[in-house]
């Protein structure tokens, strides 16, 4: 168990997005018991800006939990800490001279325990959850939620039932497999997965912890946008680029700057964010195109980066709010785009991304040419994982991402 101190309770509320109706954050929630809404943690930043300063969280031991006062104190105080978060920013030199941008940067969060930005969600909301009493956990995945939280439900001494589309790649099954996971292999797409466990759930008492389904994932997600602002010297980057399945990162990182703004610590604007999706299965692009403020689920999704196959994000409504609200944008890109820039990556910058992180570059390209982004201004691609995970993908291909 980590032995990092215990925070103050900063925590407030848990606040409906949609209603706003407020919830006992010391209580086990789902959603909102009104409207079933997502609920979002919302603590009092005045007193957390009196009580500590950008300098003094940057002089603490590297992780997460240097943001304690800005996530759940049941959390902070004694969950299983694997090592995740700080992962690094790099700066794409070679990509960004041949794109003559010379402030193109890569979050890498590949870097993670498990080997993706999803042990952030999970360090959080594994130690929350047993903090609040759960005894038994279960969550639907496209592969790599599963494995983290697998993973941290282990190092919590929980017992987690992971359910998992059929071809999730066969590295991410045996990870949840070695974690000591329940697993359960449905022949569709993560929406049958959810449907599965929120039935089993019900039935057999164990928690849900579906993306925006429980509140605490997107707390440990927002820590990228906590990250990315400290490196920059709290002057925000102009634009962050996200691949967006399940949306929850995106939701994180805008929460943080909106967090951070409020409290004070932000020199210049949030970044506009800037949801990336496979053509495939892109109802947020679909729906920011029409100009609409909810998503329809996508009738055939379909994708070869399983974290982008998300027919339709819960939190959908949440997600082009946040890129609204930062005068973002959204955009989709083919799976032979996202294949050809997994190679690129590797071979230009050493950045060996999955095919979700790699779908960047080619809205990149995209972005420049139809004027939503300029060659001067500071862009952070965020790669949620290492595509070590997805060799099964890369053999099928016939190596091209390799």
């Amino acid at each position: 168990m980590s032995s990092r101190p215990q925070a103050h309770d900063y925590l407030e509320t848990l606040a409906c997005s949609a209603c706003d109706r407020e919830h006992d954050p010391r209580q086990i929630h789902t959603v909102c018991r009104e409207c079933g809404h997502s609920l979002l943690a919302r603590y009092d930043l005045r007193r957390v800006a009196r009580a500590i300063t950008p300098d003094e969280v940057t002089r603490r031991s590297r992780g997460i939990w240097r943001f304690r006062e800005l996530l759940p104190p049941l959390a902070a105080g004694g969950g299983p800490d694997l090592g995740a978060g700080d992962t690094p920013l790099l700066p794409l030199r070679r990509l960004g001279e041949r794109l003559g941008m010379p402030h193109l940067w890569l979050k890498d969060e590949g870097a993670n325990p498990t080997g993706t930005f999803k042990a952030r969600g999970a360090a959080v909301g594994v130690a929350a959850a047993a903090a609040l009493g759960v005894r038994e956990l279960a969550i639907p995945t496209a592969g790599n939620a599963g494995s983290a939280w697998a993973a941290y439900s282990a190092a919590a001494g929980l017992p987690i039932h992971v359910v998992m589309p059929v071809d999730t790649p066969p590295p991410i099954k045996a990870e949840c497999v070695a974690y000591g996971a329940d697993v359960t292999e449905v022949d569709g797409l993560i929406s049958d997965a959810a449907r599965i466990v929120n039935e089993r759930a019900a039935r057999s008492g164990w928690f849900d912890a579906s993306t925006m389904r429980e509140p605490f994932r997107v707390e440990g997600k927002k820590t990228m946008g906590l990250e990315i602002a400290e490196a920059f010297d709290w002057k925000p980057p102009d634009a962050v680029l996200y691949p967006t399945g399940g949306g929850v990162g995106l939701i994180g990182i805008w929460k943080a700057m909106r967090e951070l703004d409020e409290m004070g610590w932000l020199d210049g604007p949030p970044p506009r964010l800037i949801a990336v999706q496979a053509a495939g299965c892109a109802s947020i692009v679909d729906a920011w195109e029409a100009g609409a403020a909810t998503a329809e689920r996508v009738a055939d999704a379909h994708t070869v980066a399983p974290g982008l196959r998300v027919p339709l994000p819960f939190a959908h409504a949440l997600v082009l709010r946040a890129i609204r609200e930062t005068g973002g944008t959204a955009v989709a890109v083919s799976d032979d785009e996202l294949m050809a820039a997994m190679s690129e990556l590797a071979e230009s910058e050493g950045v060996f991304a999955c095919p979700e992180g790699a779908a960047l570059l080619p809205a990149l390209r995209r972005l420049l040419d139809r004027g939503d982004l300029t060659r001067e201004e500071t862009v952070v691609l965020l790669n949620t994982g290492n595509a070590l995970k997805y060799t099964d993908l890369m053999h099928a291909t016939g190596g091209s991402a390799a």
